[in-house]
């Protein structure tokens, strides 16, 4: 696959070159360089390497002039005579870019050395963290292997083939085969024809049939790719350069950038082309894709606001079918370098290529869940079935047969980028299904309505949903995780549970029987004996609130809520450990620190008193220099609420 305006998303900035007094054929290069024309490029710059011209700044254009264009082990040799200079100035991008040739013609463990010394000189940047975080990298994808059968999908030609879409039952994809037009236009980056839609029958087992151009009023004399349809077939979002009714916009640097547009379909015809609200001439968009419900496009994106070379958006569509602020999907999915392709099937996730992530060379195809929140799951590779060293993208699977389609430019090609067809033999994401019912204790009976909160191990909100009219609730949730699952009832004694999934596909019965709100307060009473609250966590010598304290914190506070005119007296308590003074100091930090964080969530001061007094009320007989049990100095160390009016 080649990294051109089109295909790739974005016009990649080349980075800031000292420049080296050059003469003749290198000056005649360098323009045409720098207005992106690599291949013409790449011919000069050859020319002059044969005659054993040295030179760092060639080198860098040279291996970056087929790493634009994915020739990934051309870029190498290059890359290669550069660091055989040179490596004292180059920025730390190279370092990245020479592992990525690399690992393309499998020398993973220099490659591994190499993003070790971009990690080093880079800095902040997440590439060098996430490989950092993940050096066994290439035991997972293994381990994500031989789930694929994979073919050719029958529809190539010697040109460029990629970027498959459903829509009724055919698939529509861009291709720069020859249409025997005279005027058919190349692309100087990459010295290939622009590219027009296609559509092709997809038969029994879902093989297409003899490829077709699409539509001639959305077709134009530019690049056109990357369609979209809504479930009714009615609407469809594509990317085309920056090219309406005759047309063409410019950036400041009088580059044609790409856009994403909208057509409708009225009378067999597709017409109403309309560029999107948040495009603009100066930086690209491009690859939409929709969510299950079509609420919400993804797409690819350099516009402000982006992390690296190209990001993922999302937008939501409202329903009266404007469109909302573009999101960026943030640094979980985005890195420094490319993510494109975004695809998000009826099973909420999301699939997207990406050379930042760890991959096998050049874009790698990932695939995330999409949590209920709108945060992801953890970011797979989906393995050396699909991806390869080179560059695969434009995943497509239908969610009910298992089978799909994706684009790669990988050895044994017919053309420039190829369309495969695969069929999935075994999913990739673990995922169960966590469900229950909610009844009463004591009698057995059934609790519809119920609140029910799912929290991740970590205590943070995951999902929240009410029981049904038969009290069941259901949860989707990852293999492997643990989770914490909270029933809340007025009259009933809130109730958590901790669940460790199994690392298998299936289904997690966790049913929940709540207690009657028996506990009857009164003053001096302590409120968090009604909860089992025996004591406030912290971390060891700090005051500050643990995630753990602030879940049972929260049961303090609904009842507070509850009644307005309820005050408390909360008692913080150490044991007979360390000194006396030192205990005093701690409790009535952790003391205060309970009190701040009841206030900072609405309960009013005058409601709330407190100090710590250490291990001045030991309830047993674990004083200094007596041998106790860490059960018996546990019972010491509690927390205290008090009721001072009612």
């Amino acid at each position: 696959m080649k990294n051109n305006i089109l295909l790739y998303t974005i016009v990649i900035t080349a980075l800031s070159i000292h420049g080296y007094s050059q003469k003749g054929e290198v000056t005649v290069a360098d323009k045409k360089y720098d207005n992106y024309a690599y291949i013409d490029a790449i011919k000069t710059y050859e020319k002059v390497a044969e005659k054993k011209y040295k030179s760092a700044d060639m080198f860098k254009k040279l291996g970056n002039s087929y790493y634009f264009n994915a020739e990934l082990e051309k870029a190498a040799r290059w890359y290669g005579e550069l660091f055989a200079m040179n490596t004292i100035d180059l920025e730390p991008e190279y370092y990245f870019r020479y592992a990525q040739c690399l690992r393309s013609i499998g020398q993973n463990h220099k490659a591994n050395d190499l993003l070790e010394l971009f990690n080093q000189k880079s800095g902040n940047d997440s590439r060098g963290k996430i490989f950092m975080k993940n050096v066994n990298y290439l035991d997972a994808i293994k381990a994500n292997s031989g789930r694929y059968k994979i073919e050719d999908a029958g529809i190539n030609s010697i040109y460029s083939d990629y970027g498959t879409a459903f829509h009724a039952n055919e698939i529509v994809f861009a291709s720069a085969r020859d249409t025997g037009s005279v005027g058919q236009r190349k692309h100087k980056w990459t010295n290939q024809y622009f590219t027009n839609l296609y559509t092709a029958n997809l038969g029994e087992n879902r093989n297409p049939g003899n490829p077709l151009q699409f539509d001639a009023h959305i077709n134009s004399k530019f690049n056109e790719s990357t369609p979209a349809f809504t479930k009714d077939g009615k609407t469809m979002y594509f990317t085309r350069n920056n090219y309406l009714d005759g047309k063409k916009g410019k950036d400041a640097n009088k580059i044609t950038l790409i856009k994403i547009y909208k057509a409708t379909l009225e009378n067999d015809k597709w017409s109403n082309i309309t560029e999107l609200p948040f495009n603009n001439d100066n930086y690209s968009t491009a690859h939409p894709t929709l969510s299950p419900d079509e609420k919400t496009l993804y797409f690819v994106s350099d516009m402000p606001g982006t992390i690296g070379q190209s990001d993922l958006f999302k937008v939501i569509i409202h329903n009266d079918k404007s469109f909302g602020t573009p999101e960026n999907l943030g640094a979980v999915i985005n890195t420094e370098g490319r993510e494109t392709f975004p695809f998000v099937n009826d099973e909420n996730e999301i699939y997207f290529a990406s050379d930042g992530h760890p991959g096998l060379g050049g874009l790698d195809v990932f695939v995330a869940a999409i949590n209920p929140n709108g945060t992801f799951g953890e970011i797979q590779n989906v393995g050396a079935d699909i991806n390869s060293p080179k560059d695969d993208f434009a995943y497509l699977i239908d969610t009910k047969s298992r089978k799909g389609f994706f684009s790669s430019n990988r050895d044994g090609g017919l053309g420039y980028d190829d369309i495969y067809k695969f069929s999935e033999l075994k999913k990739i994401i673990c995922q169960q299904l966590l469900y229950g019912e909610i009844t009463d204790i004591a009698t057995k009976e059934f609790l519809p309505n119920t609140k029910i909160t799912l929290f991740d191990n970590h205590f943070n909100i995951v999902n929240t949903t009410l029981s049904d009219d038969k009290a069941n609730y259901f949860f989707p949730v990852e293999c492997g995780k643990t989770y914490y699952v909270r029933a809340q009832k007025p009259e009933y004694t809130a109730k958590e549970q901790k669940i460790t999934i199994a690392d298998e596909n299936g289904k997690t019965y966790v049913p929940i029987a709540l207690e009657d709100a028996k506990c009857k307060v009164t003053i001096g009473d302590d409120l968090g004996k009604c909860f089992n609250i025996k004591m406030i966590y912290f971390d060891l010598d700090k005051s500050n609130i643990r995630q753990e304290a602030a879940f049972d914190l929260e049961k303090i506070l609904d009842v507070l809520n509850q009644n307005p005119t309820m005050k408390l007296d909360i008692r913080s308590h150490t044991d007979s450990r360390q000194t006396f003074k030192y205990n005093e100091a701690l409790s009535d930090r952790r003391a205060k620190s309970t009190i701040n964080w009841l206030i900072k969530n609405g309960v009013h001061t005058s409601r709330l008193i407190g100090k710590g007094y250490g291990e001045t009320q030991l309830v047993n007989r674990c004083v200094d220099d007596l041998e106790c049990t860490e059960e018996e100095h546990q019972l010491n160390r509690r927390s205290e609420f008090i009721i001072t009016d009612l």
